[in-house]
């Protein structure tokens, strides 16, 4: 594979620069200056010029904002290492525009990108770039050869294609192409896989090349971002403000470049360490206290020849003893005295001019080391009741002393402490304790054992935190684990939190079953107190939280029934009858079975007899599980085409819902058939309010007809339709007149084009509906007043009255009332009927008749006396 690399003058010119150079001069974001090289100490002018780790300040700037623009793109800065890093690599490997049709494209395979990375193809295939591709984050197309065969894979990334395309040349991602070699390099020095190709010198391999498998393309990404963050001096840009003394601030720097947690970060600083790529000590101090920590990336100082930190220097990330301060050897000692006591070489970091500085190391405690038990030199001499005397070989001091006095310089020591827990909490002389000692150390045991979260050591292996010593604080779930408190305080709090999840579970099941609700706490307490009981106590349990999660808690149905619970009824508290019908069954079949044994094989001995009643029975019960698998088979079946149909619907309705949407937009889009308004759905608003008025107007007309002509004489009706509209059309001048006095035109004309001649539509719309209610409502009073709806007013009137329970009493008022509503009804219903029935008449013969065809019997004769055309030209001839 070869490797885009610039011409040695350019690369030559961007690469030389110091940032000790850099102070004072001005440079703005995306400037091209002229970048000089200055030779770091004891070095030529021409030593380390090819190194891909010397970067100009400016470069290193350029190249930094390039990495990290891409790495913030929305379409990457969501996903894994693995692919942001795939990003970086193509990227660095991208053309530079030269009006070529491959601008901005890298060609390369799946097995050389995972080198890059530092995983399998087969990864690559499945992890990388398919999340690439569906971020829109990479473009790929396969090339073959003539043959067809895959030879590589042609890739664009987005970013860089978008920047180069929309923001031009001052965009962070448009690098030219010797800043591209530049970053190519630069990967290469880091991890890159190395190669030899033929006819050429040999690139060898990255740094971290040889990291591989689980985490390395997170630990080849973090140490780019490192390095281009990075001085010349080889000293990491740390971030400010507070951190966590746990992780360090140069884990916290890692985690905001990797946009990662700071405990993820310092796993990975704690590999490239191990790597021997970066070191961390503390910088020293005047005080010989512990300074602020550093990280230095070593393979940037080696490249600008700075002194390496030197092994004593690093503080790995194991170490965990003491060490005291160089120097330090007590409160007062001379220098010289230090090295009777052995330096730990923690000032060894710098050069020989900053020895001065000197530093406290992890652990090292604030006040001076101390022996922790002074051997005498001279035998005691006791002359009686003075103070110290009477200790006796336990070098206790009396009871009034300091209790400091002969404390040893570490907490750990035991040997100079106080034998008696209450001679330990004395107060000093003159002081008068407000409480008890003993008190006061029971309280404090107390509190640290019953602190909510601390990490404990379990089997000598690893650390746990320990959960809460109390209950939760829901008094549903302090109710239902009461039984199992004594287990609850040896559980950590992960467990906790799960068992907490379990029980909640059950208690919503329990609920659902239950008539009230309430019930459900001391339910589930009962059911841990009786498998405690079937344990034997709590003091048996091994494993509190296996025991809790997948026995204590779980409901054993000994039946069908979900309110059975191993025989028992959740909800009554009494025996199962389900359980007892299955029991009964149960009995029953062994009572048929050897039954059928003594028929079948009479004479039998009861061992044998015995023996085969079970062997049967073991049958019996193999049938009926096989059936009640086979039931439970057919039933998932029959759900899964159940839900198999209700997802075809959805499916097909989702169909239906896009088809009506898009005839609905393919509608909207016709212009109106009557005045031509374009986006009107084939009719206007007020062209389908204006063909409504007309037939408003028309159906008012014959209304009118119906009881003031008669319906065969066409020329009384149309004279009646003729009426009619005028009155309607005068009535829709008279509103749309008093509209106009209501309305400002100003406001109306400012509304929307067409908005007069939509509310003038309109208007005429309301003023036929209407005038078409008024003319039904009196073409049914003037029918109703008719010969035939007076007569079957009279006969529902009397056949009212003439039934059974008014016969005795006609002229009741409840008689009376009752036919009175019935000869109304039907004098309506009347009326109503031959309003419908002369309405269909004149709806009839307003339609045109249908012209029928002639038929052929009638055609024939008068198309054969027709003369052909041959025999008409022979009679004009």
């Amino acid at each position: 594979m070869s490797t885009a690399a610039a011409p040695a003058t350019v690369l030559d010119h961007l690469l030389r620069d110091d940032v000790d150079n850099s102070v004072g001069e001005s440079w703005l974001p995306g400037q091209r200056t002229a970048l000089r090289s200055v030779p770091a100490a004891g070095q030529s002018d021409d030593s380390g010029l090819a190194d891909p780790l010397r970067l100009g300040r400016a470069m290193r700037f350029r190249l930094r904002d390039a990495v990290q623009t891409l790495l913030a793109d929305p379409s990457i800065a969501e996903l894994k290492d693995a692919p942001k890093l795939a990003a970086v690599v193509l990227y660095a490997k991208s053309r530079a525009p030269k009006g070529e049709k491959k601008d901005n494209q890298t060609s390369i395979w799946g097995a050389e990108l995972g080198r890059w990375l530092g995983m399998k193809e087969s990864t690559v295939h499945h992890k990388v770039l398919p999340v690439l591709r569906g971020t829109d984050a990479l473009h790929t197309q396969v090339v073959t050869d003539v043959k067809g065969h895959p030879t590589g894979l042609d890739c664009l990334v987005m970013p860089l294609w978008n920047a180069r395309k929309s923001g031009g040349a001052g965009h962070p991602l448009a690098l030219t192409k010797a800043e591209l070699a530049t970053l190519l390099h630069l990967i290469e020095a880091l991890f890159g896989p190395g190669w030899t190709p033929e006819d050429k010198e040999p690139t060898p391999p990255g740094l971290l090349a040889g990291r591989t498998g689980k985490g390395a393309a997170t630990d080849r990404l973090g140490l780019l971002l490192m390095v281009l963050n990075t001085r010349a001096s080889g000293w990491l840009q740390l971030v400010g403000g507070s951190v966590k003394a746990k992780e360090g601030r140069g884990a916290a720097t890692l985690a905001r470049l990797l946009g990662c947690s700071p405990s993820g970060a310092r796993k990975v600083l704690a590999r490239l360490t191990q790597a021997g790529v970066v070191a961390r000590q503390h910088r020293e101090t005047s005080t010989r206290m512990r300074g602020r920590a550093r990280v230095m990336l070593l393979p940037v100082a080696r490249a600008y020849g700075r002194t390496a930190v030197s092994a004593e220097a690093v503080s790995g990330p194991g170490s965990v003893s003491s060490v005291r301060p160089d120097g330090a050897c007590g409160d007062h000692a001379p220098a010289a005295a230090a090295g009777a006591l052995g330096t730990s070489g923690i000032g060894g970091a710098e050069e020989a001019g900053d020895a001065a500085v000197r530093e406290r190391p992890d652990g090292a405690e604030l006040h001076a080391d101390h022996a922790p038990v002074v051997t005498p030199v001279v035998p005691l001499q006791l002359s009686g009741r003075f103070s110290g005397e009477g200790r006796g070989a336990k070098g206790r001091r009396p009871g009034h002393a300091c209790v400091r006095e002969d404390q040893a310089a570490n907490a750990e020591s035991a040997g100079a402490g106080s034998g008696s827990p209450v001679a330990g909490a004395d107060p000093l002389r003159g002081e008068k304790p407000t409480k008890s000692p003993v008190d006061e150390q029971e309280q404090a045991r107390g509190v640290a054992a019953g602190a909510g979260a601390r990490l404990t050591v379990v089997d000598g292996r690893k650390t746990q935190q320990q959960g809460r010593s109390e209950l939760p604080a829901d008094l549903d779930l302090r109710v239902a684990l009461a039984p199992v408190s004594w287990l609850w305080q040896g559980l950590n709090r992960w467990q906790q939190d799960h068992v907490v999840k379990a029980a909640k579970a059950e208690l919503t099941q329990l609920r659902q079953v239950l008539e009230w609700s309430a019930q459900a706490p001391p339910v589930l307490a009962a059911r841990l107190t009786s498998r405690l009981e079937e344990t034997g106590g709590e003091a048996l349990i091994a494993r509190p939280y296996g025991w809790i999660t997948r026995r204590g808690l779980v409901r054993r149905p000994s039946c069908s029934d979900v309110r059975c619970d191993n025989g028992v009824r959740l909800d009554t508290g009494a025996d199962c009858d389900n359980c007892a019908n299955i029991l009964h069954s149960r009995r029953a079949w062994r009572v048929r079975i050897a039954a059928e044994v003594d028929q079948e094989l009479p004479g039998l001995e009861t061992d044998a007899r015995y023996r085969e009643i079970e062997a049967r029975m073991c049958r019996h019960a193999e049938a009926e599980a096989a059936d009640f698998v086979a039931r439970q088979a057919e039933a998932q079946q029959r759900a899964a085409e159940r839900a198999a149909a209700r997802a075809e619907a959805e499916a097909q309705v989702l169909v239906e819902r896009e088809r009506a949407a898009a005839e609905a937009a393919v509608r909207q889009a016709v212009a109106c058939a009557d005045c031509g308004r374009e986006r009107s759905a084939g009719l206007c608003e007020a062209c389908d309010h204006r063909r409504q008025t007309e037939a408003l107007i028309g159906e008012a007309g014959l209304l009118a007809a119906t009881w003031s002509a008669v319906p065969s004489d066409q020329v009384a009706v149309a004279a009646v339709a003729s009426e009619v509209r005028t009155a309607i059309e005068d009535a829709i001048a008279a509103s749309w007149a008093q509209f106009q006095e209501i309305t400002d035109p100003v406001a109306l004309e400012a509304a929307g084009p067409n908005a007069v001649e939509d509310a003038a539509a309109h208007n005429a719309f309301v003023v036929a509906e209407s005038a078409v209610g008024e003319y039904r409502h009196e073409a049914l009073v003037m029918l109703g007043r008719g010969e035939d709806a007076q007569a079957e007013a009279r006969k529902a009137y009397a056949t009212e009255l003439a039934k059974p329970w008014f016969q005795a009493l006609p002229d009741s008022d409840d008689a009376q009332r009752a036919a009175t509503e019935a000869a109304a009804k039907a004098q309506t219903r009347t009326a109503e009927h031959l309003l419908a029935v002369r309405l269909e008449q004149l709806h009839a013969q307003a339609r045109p008749e249908l012209v029928r065809p002639a038929p052929w019997a009638r055609r024939l004769p008068e198309l054969a006396a027709r003369p052909l055309d041959g025999e008409a030209l022979e009679v004009i001839a």
